[in-house]
């Protein structure tokens, strides 16, 4: 018991070491192609400087620590493991009465815990840093002026409306959307407030409107309410869970928000009717990134720990590349899947994890018990 448990933790520290290294050779690699991309989009834009783009290149780099983690745990366990058994330190292990189950315990608790760290603290930093080279992306390199400009100025939402007897929904078309000192300011504003059943209530019609904390304040508004006439309501409060991060980040993509922030959000979606989906597909992503990075150091032990003696190294650490980066990329697939609708979102985000899982285990099983 007490060599087994020396021996698993200097195979779990040759694993971790294999793995950061991997892991800052990737992203170094993947930062190098993403700062390329930005550099070409940037030719044509002056205001956008080489420090600039070497700062949202930067930016990116938590975010990319995130989406090859898998892969660089996957290489990085190929080469800690193809390492000691070319030196024959897992031959000399066996042969002491030590079984592969008995000392990959440590690699795989390793990469769990490595996953559950990297959604529980690198993902609120990522999101943090991906929002803002978003930011200077949109400013810099695409045209128009942001989220709330991509509608050439107008807005639509959909929100929970409480301000009636009855809650519904109040559906909100805003002109001349603007950004001052932080506060969001509109020209005319037309909302119309629908029952539960979907049935037309009112129409209001506001000359300005301004998103205070808990509120739209509007100004000079006036109510249509179908069979009466025209009624002057004059400035006027409307209740909304809404604030000026909430609409940003509705026409963000998911990466922007943090795997704290997205239970939340979501909740603040769907109770205004926004479609959640990709926010749910990405919470859901990430919840199951500890089980696929648990999947991926098994998928390297299963195809790196044969005796180098035995020959076919190469096609079986060639196989071991081969089945994780298809495995890799069937999880992409399947988060496209579920982005689209074509599958739920439990099942786009966890099935490629759980499938990985069982066919690495089948594989161990095959190599050390025949």
């Amino acid at each position: 018991m007490f060599l087994s448990r020396i021996l698993t933790i200097y195979i779990s520290r040759q694993f971790m070491i294999s793995v950061f290294a991997m892991l800052g050779g990737l992203t170094g690699l993947v930062s190098l192609f993403d700062f390329l991309e930005l550099l070409r989009r940037a030719a044509s834009r002056p205001d956008a400087t080489f420090a600039l783009i070497v700062k949202m290149a930067l930016l990116r780099m938590p975010w990319a620590v995130l989406e090859i983690l898998p892969f660089a745990i996957l290489l990085g366990g190929i080469w800690a493991f193809w390492r000691l058994s070319r030196s024959s330190e897992l031959v000399v292990a066996r042969a002491a009465g030590l079984s592969a189950w008995q000392f990959l315990g440590g690699p795989v608790i390793c990469a769990f815990v490595f996953g559950v760290v990297s959604i529980g603290a690198i993902s609120p930093i990522s999101a943090m840093l991906f929002a803002r080279a978003e930011a200077l992306e949109q400013n810099y390199i695409d045209a128009g002026g942001g989220p709330l400009a991509l509608n050439g100025g107008q807005l639509w939402l959909r929100q929970a409306d409480g301000s009636g007897t009855d809650p519904g929904i109040a559906i909100i078309h805003a002109r001349g959307v603007m950004m001052r000192n932080g506060i969001l300011t509109t020209g005319e504003m037309s909302i119309f407030r629908l029952s539960p059943t979907d049935k037309m209530l009112e129409r209001i019609e506001a000359e300005g409107a301004s998103l205070a904390p808990g509120n739209w304040a509007l100004s000079n508004a006036r109510a249509l309410i179908p069979g009466k006439p025209v009624a002057a309501l004059g400035p006027i409060s409307l209740p909304t869970d809404l604030n000026v991060n909430r609409i940003q980040q509705s026409f963000a993509a998911p990466d922007a928000l943090s795997f704290w922030q997205l239970p939340g959000f979501i909740h603040v979606l769907a109770r205004a009717g926004f479609s959640t989906v990709g926010h749910r597909l990405r919470f859901q992503a990430l919840l199951a990134l500890p089980l696929l990075c648990a999947t991926m150091s098994l998928v390297a032990a299963g195809y790196s720990m044969q005796n180098s003696r035995r020959g076919g190294i190469a096609r079986m650490i060639g196989g071991g590349v081969a089945a994780g980066f298809a495995l890799f990329m069937i999880s992409k697939i399947a988060e496209q899947f579920g982005q689209s609708g074509a599958l739920p979102v439990i099942l786009a985000a966890w099935a490629p994890a759980a499938a990985g899982l069982m066919l690495a285990l089948a594989l161990l099983l095959h190599l050390e018990d025949g």
